[in-house]
């Protein structure tokens, strides 16, 4: 195991002063009203409990819990530039490490990117463990827009900055010998099966990564002369390349790199068009002034330090992704290869599964053109493919699609959107597995094992199922508004689907057979990756139906059996001797650290007890975001900020329940206001009246609503909500 580093004093980091220490020192004409709340690192620490895990881990495992990366990077960005303290992690970055070996320019915390990594050397470089530096904590800071950390074995200052497609290296060698740069071409998280790099002029270098069909182009521009560059087995898995620079020894490298999935010719324009002559403060600057723009569309007041500080943390996470894949000049490399040039931003494919549930609600209303956008991308991959693209599991493209639509977002072609998600769940050899047979039964069925285990091989048919018929929903509604009432009332029947995987006798969503027959002998408590569960157990998918809340409330005999089942689910005591690697953190049997339950600490709404979910829901604000000594640790993967937005919208008053539907459940801020500003001029104002947390009344706009909901009008038109809690 790492030993643990803890952060000294001078930067302790939950004080939010210190979370921006260098960018006050550095950009004192940006007014840093809401990233100075911003702590990159949190979510970078181990989770370590067995308390709050569930479990002891086993020895040399580290839980997957956060994986956030505390490097530079713009909302929705093409580069994320951040430090690699070991390849093959989540993020390449792990908090408690010593050594950093490499700052590459793509990130995302899911085991994969981290494309392009170059180290600053000195005297070679090169020791008995292959490149690479100690580094200590006490140098380390980091800030939206800003990464600073000092390079011990080298002798070298680090200070790193970047743009939507450009990243910027700023490099103060402190020691003596020959300075150099480590392009380690053959690295990233993805496996590298190719890598090109050779100089063009003296004072730049390009080249790409190669990984599987497509290649990570990049041009990089040096202030001072490259006196040599020397290639170690290139192209090859062992491969690295060194350049030496010239210049006077002690005077400040700057390193300028663009990048592009199209060409070389494409990373030199974007570095020119987004860089150009501009020095590293005046980068580092416009990147605060975007967050601050940004974080400052949602303004909390009340509240402790540390929950501003875990807010604005979460709202910074939660909007650094999708990533942009499309060039300064329009230009992108489709799903088929070909380099198309479009009107609008090409963005790779969200992370559907982890992210439909709230953040790109969040993103829908922050950022709707980035929306727009990334379902002109998606509409584009469907269009070549045959099929719009899911991420891991379900088809939720569908609510993502459908959602913002509803939400007033109709910039995009909705009819050849439509036309392909009505592929998606009638067609098979597309995006919905095994939808024949969800079709023709109503359920997807898993095979027969004598003994399953956490790994066992299945269809996930319970997920799949609970899924698909939410996702049928969704369609539903893009099928109301166009007018298609043949496949609305399909849709709609085909959604009411979940019902066919609930077990009267147990009350469980359980597995079947083929032949229809329920799967047995059945542990409603043990976790499966791919087993009639999709990362969960029977509990944490059993309370899974957003769009028909009263319906599964009837399912279970009425609203006393549903609670009492709700009570247990919070209550019975987790096994600890189940183990599965990203099924931790653990209230009862509901787990916050991973996403298919996290709809059900708000059910006890629809019997009438919101007091029992704000509990809950405290419970997690309070215990499950910031955890350990610094502050710095998560109870589950941050998963492209999906985690992160849970905690925007559960602290700020409103939760996106049903992401498909353009209304939110409201429940008791942990602020004593809220004001979403939209980008249209108008205001969205949430107070909290009264000293408790137990709520007793909704007014919206001055009229006492009886309700739980709100709609997303909202938003769009301005208005008022007093929460009144006792």
């Amino acid at each position: 195991m790492k030993s643990r580093r803890v952060l000294m004093a001078g930067i302790a980091l939950l004080t939010a002063a210190a979370a921006c220490k260098t960018s006050a020192v550095k950009s004192q004409s940006v007014t840093t009203t809401y990233t100075k709340y911003v702590n990159p690192f949190i979510g970078s620490a181990p989770l370590t409990d067995p308390k709050i895990i569930g479990y002891t881990p086993p020895p040399g495992w580290r839980v997957w819990a956060g994986l956030t990366y505390p490097g530079s990077a713009l909302p929705c960005a093409m580069v994320q530039l951040s430090p690699v303290t070991e390849y093959h992690t989540g993020s390449g970055y792990e908090y408690e490490d010593t050594v950093i070996y490499a700052f590459t320019h793509t990130n995302k915390g899911h085991w994969n990117l981290c494309n392009i990594p170059i180290l600053p050397v000195a005297n070679g470089g090169n020791n008995s463990n292959g490149f690479g530096s100690r580094f200590s904590k006490a140098t380390e800071n980091a800030s939206p827009a800003f990464y600073h950390v000092f390079l011990d074995d080298y002798k070298v200052d680090v200070s790193l900055t970047s743009t939507l497609r450009c990243g910027y290296h700023q490099y103060k060698y402190q020691g003596n010998g020959p300075r150099q740069l480590l392009f380690d071409l053959a690295k990233a998280n993805n496996h590298i099966s190719g890598w090109h790099i050779e100089q063009d002029g003296n004072m730049a270098v390009k080249g790409f990564q190669q990984e599987g069909r497509g290649r990570v182009y990049f041009y990089a521009i040096l202030n001072q002369p490259v006196t040599k560059l020397d290639k170690e087995a290139e192209g090859d898995r062992n491969g690295y390349a060194l350049l030496t620079i010239g210049g006077p020894d002690k005077s400040t490298v700057d390193l300028k790199i663009g990048l592009s999935y199209v060409s070389t010719d494409n990373a030199k324009q974007n570095l020119q068009q987004e860089i150009g002559n501009q020095s590293f403060e005046q980068v580092h600057q416009q990147g605060v002034r975007t967050w601050e723009a940004l974080l400052s569309r949602v303004q909390v007041s009340g509240g402790t330090e540390k929950q501003k500080q875990l807010f604005y943390s979460s709202l910074y996470r939660a909007l650094l992704w999708p990533a942009l894949r499309s060039d300064a000049n329009g230009e992108y490399t489709d799903v088929k290869g070909q380099v198309i040039k479009a009107d609008f931003n090409y963005y790779m494919v969200p992370s559907l599964w982890d992210t439909y549930r709230n953040k790109l609600v969040l993103l829908d209303i922050l950022s709707p053109k980035v929306t727009r956008d990334v379902i002109k991308s998606l509409i584009d991959m469907g269009d070549k493919t045959g099929f719009i693209p899911t991420f891991f599991h379900g088809d939720h493209a569908a609510s993502f699609i459908a959602g913002a639509y509803l939400r007033g977002i109709r910039d995009f072609d909705v009819k050849d959107a439509y036309r392909l998600l009505l592929k998606n769940a009638n067609e098979s050899g597309g995006t919905r597995p095994f939808i024949a047979e969800y079709i023709q039964k109503g359920y997807i069925s898993d095979p027969d094992v004598a003994s399953p285990n956490v790994e066992t091989k299945g269809k996930a048919g319970v997920s799949k199922t609970l899924e698909y018929a939410y996702d049928d929903y969704s369609v539903a509604q893009l099928a109301k508004q166009l007018g298609d009432k043949e496949n609305y009332k399909k849709l709609m029947e085909r959604s009411r689907n979940y019902r066919n995987v609930f077990d009267t006798s147990s009350h469980f969503m359980r597995g079947r057979l083929e032949n229809g027959s329920w799967i047995a002998p059945f542990n409603p408590q043990y976790p499966y990756y791919e087993y009639m569960y999709r990362e969960a157990n029977a509990w944490q998918v059993s309370f899974f139906a957003p769009h028909d809340m009263n319906g599964l409330v009837a399912l279970y005999g009425g609203k006393a059996n549903f609670e009492s089942k709700l009570d247990s689910l919070f209550t019975l005591h987790w096994n600890p001797h189940y183990i599965a690697r990203n099924v931790s953190s653990f209230i009862g049997q509901y787990c916050h650290g991973n996403q298919p339950d996290h709809e059900a600490p708000f059910a006890y709404y629809f019997i009438g007890k919101p007091e029992k979910s704000q509990k809950i829901i405290d419970h997690i604000l309070d215990t499950l975001y910031g955890i350990g000594k610094d502050g710095l640790a998560l109870c589950g993967m941050d998963d492209a900020g999906e985690m992160s937005a849970w905690y925007v919208f559960s602290s700020s008053g409103l939760y996106s329940f049903s992401a498909t539907d353009p209304e939110y459940i409201v429940t008791v801020p942990v602020f004593s206001e809220v004001k979403w500003k939209m980008d249209n001029g108008k205001t969205l104002t949430v107070k909290k009246t009264g000293a408790g947390r137990g709520l007793t009344a909704i007014t919206v706009n001055g009229k006492k609503t009886s309700g739980y909901f709100v709609p997303h009008t909202l938003f769009k038109n301005g208005g008022n909500i007093t929460v009144n809690a006792e």
